[in-house]
Order: C-alpha cells, then structure tokens, then sequence
C-alpha cells in the first residue's frame, strides 16, 4: 500500500518547509519565483526572469466590460495598498533603492505593467474592494477622453459652454411717422411677403418698400374718416384697410387702386386677419364678419361672441382656426365654419389685444393682456387646455413668435413701454429692448423672419434685428443692412 512516489515527495515537502522556517519570511509568491533567483544579490538574474513571465503571461485588459463565471480579481479594481507595494522606486535621497526596483518589477509581474497606483486611468482615487466580478465602466463624459479630466495636457481643448446669442439694443432704422395714433385698439401697421410696409397715419395709408426705402402714399380716406387698421393679404399685393367709418376697403398696391368697398359693420374696424381669400374683420359693434372677396355678398357669415370691441385676430398657420380677442377679457378659437366659438378662455384680466399662433407647433396660442392684467398666456387649442401664464409687469400690446427659431417677442405699453425677446418653453428673457416713449402699440415682422419694427405714441416706427436668420445666427438682416439713419415715412 505504500507508494514510493508519494513517499519521496512528502520527504521533498517536509525539506523545503525546514528550510523556509529557518530562513527569514518571505512573501507566499509562487513557487517558480520562491526560489534563491529572487535575492537582491541577483537583481539582473531576476530581471530577466520577471520579463519573461510579463512577455509570455500578461495580456492588457480590454476596455470594455468584462463578465466571468469564476471569482477572478479585477486588476483595475484592486487596492493596492494593501499588499504593501510602493509605486516609487527611487528613495528619498534620490538613489536608486534596490527593493524598490524590486517591488516595481513584482507588481508589474502581479498585476501588469500599466497597473495604477492610488488613482486609476481616469484620475479617480481607488477606494474599492480588491476583488469584482468585472471592471466598472460607468464614467462621467469628461472620462471618455484617454486623458481623463486633466485640462492641463496640452492640445486638449474643451468644447466651452455655448454663450446666449445677443440680441442688439438699439434699432437700425428709425422712422418718423406724424399722426401714428396712441390707441390700443387699432393695428396701424403690417408687413407684406412682399417686403413692404403699410402704415396707416390719420386718414392715410403709406406704403414703405424695405428695400428700396421708396415711400408711396397709398390713399387718403378724406376729413370725414380715418384709418384704424391695415393688414396684407398672405400673396402681398392686395391691402385690406378698416375704417372709422365701418368699411373695409380692398386695394391692389401694385396699381395703387382700389378693387372693392366692403360693408357690414355699423362701427370702426379695428382688426383684420386674412386666410387665403377670405378675409376677417373685427369691429367695435363686436362682431366678426367673414367676408370671401371672390364672392358679390359684403360678407358670408356674422361671428357672434365678443361683449364688447373686437381688437385682436389671428389665423392659425393651417388656415383651420381663428383666434379673437376683445376689450371684454375674453380670448375665443373659431373654426371654418362656426357661427358660435368653439374654444372660450376668460382667464385675462384685461381687454386682450396680442395674439399670435406658433408656427413651430400645431395648436400653440400665445395671448396677452392690457393693463389690469399683464400676463402672456398659453393655450394648447387641440387638447383645450391652459399651459403656462408669465406676469410681465406691464400692459401687453403685442405678440408675434419667429419663424426661424422658437422664440417669441413682446412689445408694452404702461408702464416701462418695452419689447422683450422670450426664449420658449422656459420664457427667459433674451433681451429688453427701449426706445420708445410712448405705448408700443404696434408690431409687424419681416419676411424673412429676422427684424421686426414697432410703433407707438411717439410717432416714431423702429426696425430692431432681433432673430437669426433659418441658416445661420449671425447673419445680418438683408432688410437693414444699407438702410441706417433716421427719415421720415411721409
């Protein structure tokens, strides 16, 4: 029963372990390094040998994580200070320590050349357990780049936060306009897809050519009327312009003539809002009438809602809606073919003359409210319901949101008379922009979305390049880019 074989290796078990009692202690290495190669006395000897284990053994760790079914030690994850191993192998009076070196070439036989010490390759300290079933990969976005969150290494630049686009404070162009009236329930000016500007001042109508800077007087109504408001069909050739006297009347501008006189209302027509040929008009008897020019009658149906003078419209960009606002505090939403409003909000304080449909999303209003009331609010008409309300410390006259980017700007009456750039959804402030002394009664926009010019009491029109244009935020408005200076529009 007795086998020769375990017999002469017990005898060779029970020498080695009487002759590593009676050495000094050693570290429980494995037995190809427990051997006399690992003395100081053989340091190139040892070398040698710890490279070959490193060349034939060692394999860098890939980046990605890593899964086993065996409990392997992670090396990226180890502590090193536990095994008592320095990462230095030079002393503190700068000579070469021989148990340094020794300690290198044994950790990087251990555990890889390119083992870290203290912090690993993203320049996080190691604070984790010796042993993991994979290596963590969870890293912030600075960690994506090899060199980790040192900003100190040269070539590496960071991408800086992006700045706010500014907004320029003054106006580019300032007109004069005599007799611009002080009335918040009027809309004197608008701006064709034609690039040109109808204004009305007193009894008169004038015409501005943004490129030209030609001024033409359109018409004059006589003594005994006066304009109240102007608005460009959606072609930019035909001008719909109400009257005190209760009319509308039709012009061709290209011929400076006048096709038709429409009639209906018994009091002054202070809102206009066109969709294709059929044009809306909103008066202080409280009526809306469709009227569709391609037919004899004056008009085709009579909107009954409003308790008091109509002064804001606006059709939606599918042409599907109609948006009024009235001097009772109400805001109602139309559709094609009703008689009766189909949407109904009562939430102003205050007559609500500023209104305006996003382009950017379908069924998005913006409203504002005079003096008492002071807020912009906004309505999802396709789900009827209220979204937001911002209390901007003056009376609200007008809204118009920019076709390039999805901001929206503002103009006020009492009591700071200011024009303010919002950023939507948040409603940040981008700018705040002053000039005017008076009430900004009026707004329009350009064609191409970038400028806008306002109006007031003060009987001034200013063009202001307030939104980049759909390619690029830093190119200027072709509008205002030769037209500088302040003239007259008459």
């Amino acid at each position: 029963m007795d086998d020769p074989t375990i017999s002469s290796s017990n005898q060779r078990n029970q020498s080695a372990s009487s002759s590593s009692a009676s050495s000094t202690p050693r570290l429980n290495l494995p037995s190809r390094m427990a051997d006399s190669s690992l003395n100081l006395e053989n340091l190139p000897s040892r070398t040698m040998h710890i490279n070959r284990m490193i060349n034939s053994n060692y394999s860098r760790t890939p980046s990605r994580t890593i899964y086993s079914d065996r409990f392997i030690p992670s090396r990226s994850g180890s502590n090193f200070a536990l095994f008592d191993i320095s990462n230095s192998p030079t002393s503190a009076e700068g000579k070469e320590d021989g148990s340094g070196t020794y300690n290198s070439l044994l950790r990087a036989a251990l555990f890889g050349p390119d083992t870290p010490d203290k912090k690993d390759s993203f320049g996080l300290p190691v604070n984790r357990n010796i042993f993991r079933y994979k290596t963590e990969t969870k890293r912030s976005l600075h960690s994506l780049s090899p060199f980790g969150l040192d900003e100190s290494v040269p070539g590496i630049t960071h991408s800086p936060v992006k700045a706010p686009r500014k907004v320029p404070r003054s106006p580019y162009k300032v007109l004069d306009a005599p007799a611009l009236q002080d009335d918040f329930y009027l809309n004197l000016v608008d701006w064709s897809s034609s690039n040109v500007l109808a204004v009305g001042l007193g009894n008169c109508v004038y015409l501005w050519n943004a490129c030209s800077s030609k001024v033409t007087k359109l018409c004059d109504l006589g003594i005994d009327d006066s304009v109240c408001s102007v608005g460009w069909a959606q072609r930019g050739t035909h001008l719909a312009v109400g009257t005190s006297n209760g009319k509308v009347q039709i012009w061709d501008t290209s011929r400076c003539r006048r096709v038709r006189t429409l009639e209906g209302h018994r009091l002054r027509v202070g809102a206009l809002a066109w969709s294709s040929s059929v044009l809306s008009s909103g008066s202080r008897d409280k009526s809306i009438l469709q009227r569709d020019i391609r037919a004899q009658d004056d008009f085709v149906s009579k909107l009954s809602g409003h308790k008091s003078e109509v002064c804001g419209l606006k059709w939606s960009y599918d042409n599907r809606e109609l948006a009024s606002g009235g001097n009772d505090n109400k805001l109602f939403v139309w559709n094609q073919h009703s008689t009766q409003p189909v949407l109904k909000y009562c939430e102003h304080t205050a007559a609500v003359k500023a209104i305006a449909w996003s382009p950017h999303l379908h069924g998005l209003l913006a409203s504002g409210g005079g003096t008492a009331d002071r807020c912009i609010r906004f309505w999802n008409t396709t789900t009827n319901t209220h979204l937001s309300c911002m209390d901007t410390g003056s009376q609200v006259c007008n809204l118009v949101w920019s076709k390039n980017v999805n901001e929206l700007v503002s103009t006020h009456g009492y009591s700071q008379n200011q024009i303010i750039v919002w950023r939507y959804p948040t409603m940040s402030k981008l700018a705040t922009l002053t000039g005017h002394t008076y009430r900004v009664l009026y707004l329009a926009i350009s064609p191409d979305g970038q400028t806008i010019v306002t109006g007031a009491g003060d009987e001034t029109l200013r063009f202001w390049n307030v939104f980049p244009s759909p390619k690029s935020q830093n190119t200027d408005s072709e509008i205002g880019a030769s037209s500088f200076g302040r003239t007259t529009i008459r």
